[in-house]
């Protein structure tokens, strides 16, 4: 337990930064409803009649008047996007960091087996991602009781959950890339999470494009599905959750295998001071 502790403590000006943003753009996002709700009726029919620019945001299927549908699209890309990113950057930086920062040098000579490392290490990305929701689901409630507007509670906790599976399955994904990184690899996280968004975007725009849902964790997060269907789209969660296995069983191994080599000789004077401050902290 000490080294999610210690990952927890490492990360936890991120975790706030993260989570406030996040917090705060969907907190106005619900707040300034009221004030745009007598013009949603006009808004929607222009956005339903952009042609592709509605199919790929999924704005022809949904009704702007309602806060559901206006919900699902101004804070879904907030929330989606958001927590895409921060869910990749923890995941690729989780194992990357150890031989980037030469730590892992500090943690393998310890009695802790590598599967406890990674064990612990998979385990404060994932609170840190439960923490980040409930924080953000907290004030999105607290908004929505300010404006004293009526909601289908069931709708908005499945966009909550769908995105909450998302950040899950890029967390899990990341992670494993960051099994067979030797330097920090923020940038292909990001990348990476940019990349599922607008295979999304593309698979709305034309019917042959529409595999690409099985690829991309936002397949199951289309708000204009969810709204719709009532439910999050089976297949396309199926498919996600077994990625996010994979890629969980697949930085294990690739971990337990990992050879790591000796610090720099330029680092080995500065060696002792550097660990010995990594186990203060």
């Amino acid at each position: 337990m000490a080294l999610l502790k210690h990952e927890l403590r490492q990360n936890k000006i991120s975790l706030i930064i993260w989570s406030a943003v996040i917090s705060f753009m969907l907190a106005i996002c619900v707040l300034i409803y009221p004030e745009m709700a007598t013009q949603m009726g006009d808004i929607s029919d222009i956005f339903a009649d952009m042609g592709s620019f509605s199919s790929a945001f999924g704005m022809d299927q949904i009704n702007f008047g309602e806060f559901t549908g206006y919900f699902g699209v101004e804070c879904g890309n907030v929330l989606g996007l958001g927590g895409a990113f921060f869910a990749s950057i923890i995941g690729i930086s989780a194992l990357a960091k150890e031989e980037h920062g030469h730590t892992a040098d500090f943690l393998l000579v310890h009695p802790i087996s590598r599967k406890l490392i990674i064990t612990e290490k998979l385990c404060s990305v994932f609170m840190q991602l439960i923490i980040m929701n409930v924080i953000v689901s907290g004030f999105t409630a607290l908004s929505i009781v300010i404006i004293g507007e009526e909601i289908d509670f069931k709708i908005i906790a499945l966009m909550f959950v769908a995105y909450f599976i998302l950040q899950l399955e890029l967390a899990a994904i990341t992670f494993c890339i960051s099994a067979f990184l030797k330097n920090g690899g923020v940038g292909i996280g990001l990348g990476l999470a940019t990349m599922m968004y607008f295979l999304n975007i593309i698979s709305n725009l034309t019917e042959e494009a529409k595999f690409l849902k099985y690829i991309t964790p936002f397949g199951y997060t289309d708000s204009a599905q969810i709204i719709s269907d009532n439910a999050i789209k089976t297949e396309y969660l199926v498919v996600g959750l077994i990625l996010t296995l994979l890629g969980i069983i697949a930085a294990y191994w690739k971990y337990s295998k990992k050879r790591y080599f000796l610090a720099k000789q330029s680092d080995k004077v500065l060696m002792p001071c550097r660990l010995f401050m990594i186990h203060v902290i």
